[in-house]
């Protein structure tokens, strides 16, 4: 069965189901940070960033703007705030012919954003809170 990727990424967000990522990754997908030098490889380590990234980023004032896609990829614009800071961003999504999601990139702005995220991220990670469901 062929997943369509960018429904179910939709639900997974608006639904903050995390659970709903095991499906959707692939075992051998690359996770890129916005905030961390080297890519992240793997099925469980995408997992793991992208479950801390739903506790700082869904946060009830995220949403996606723009979407623009073709057939096996997409990048999703978002805006969202955290402590009175305006942060837009966007995430680069490429799936395989299945629809599992084989490359992740986030990127933000502006640098102020970047530096509160990698704060909240990196305490997030620190304590192994990044897994289980959003809160």
């Amino acid at each position: 069965m062929v997943i369509d990727t960018l429904s179910s990424w939709h639900s997974i967000v608006s639904l903050r189901n995390i659970s709903g990522l095991d499906s959707l990754i692939s075992e051998d997908c690359v996770f890129h940070s916005p905030v961390v030098h080297a890519p992240q490889i793997g099925k469980e380590l995408t997992i793991k960033y992208l479950s801390a990234a739903f506790k700082v980023f869904i946060n009830g004032t995220f949403e996606y703007v723009r979407e623009v896609s073709s057939d096996n990829q997409a990048v999703l614009e978002f805006k969202f705030y955290v402590n009175d800071i305006i942060i837009n961003g966007v995430d680069i999504i490429s799936w395989n012919e299945g629809g599992e999601i084989i490359d992740f990139k986030v990127m933000i702005r502006p640098l102020k954003a970047v530096k509160i995220i990698h704060e909240h991220m990196g305490n997030i990670l620190a304590l192994g809170e990044g897994e289980g469901e959003g809160n």
